[in-house]
């Protein structure tokens, strides 16, 4: 399900897709000890999530994108994206973004740095979900000992905890 959802993007057509969807993998890179997340989302979707909170007509990976658009894209996670690792709310810092090579998504990235290797981790993601009913959030995690968990959200469930 993961590879066939992952392939969908992949699509030469620059136009208004008919599902909403978001990608993320978050790897414990336990050398650099460091949570290193890379989110992969539709640029219409993510602009009108943001135009919903104030933010509109951000042109984001475009030649006229706003010089803050970066800034509400890691406002907006701050308030859709939270990581708990053994049960303590941690922070990220928004590495940057660039377009995806189909033209029509955006990669983000966000990293935690200074990760001690962990047992439990809690992710709430609402991400999109205010701005479409049918949004759906797929996490594919690597955590310590590159044991591996898969998570899924939608507007019945934001939030869950694996246990590596």
């Amino acid at each position: 399900l993961f590879l066939f959802l992952f392939s969908l993007s992949f699509t030469n057509e620059k136009t208004a897709h008919e599902f909403h969807i978001s990608k993320c993998q978050i790897d414990y890179n336990e050398t650099e000890k460091a949570l290193q997340i890379t989110v992969h989302l539709f640029i219409d979707d993510l602009e009108e999530a943001l135009r919903q909170q104030g933010a509109d007509k951000l042109f984001i990976c475009t030649e006229k994108e706003d010089e803050k658009a970066e800034e509400y894209i890691y406002k907006y996670f701050q308030q859709s994206f939270k990581i708990r690792l053994e049960d303590e709310e941690i922070d990220y810092t928004f590495l940057g973004k660039e377009m995806s090579e189909d033209m029509i998504a955006v990669w983000c990235y966000l990293e935690v740095e200074n990760i001690e290797p962990f047992s439990k981790l809690y992710v709430k993601n609402n991400t999109l979900l205010e701005a479409f009913e049918d949004q759906k959030n797929i996490i594919s995690i690597k955590g310590p000992k590159k044991r591996k968990g898969y998570l899924l959200f939608n507007n019945a469930k934001n939030e869950d905890t694996l246990n590596f």
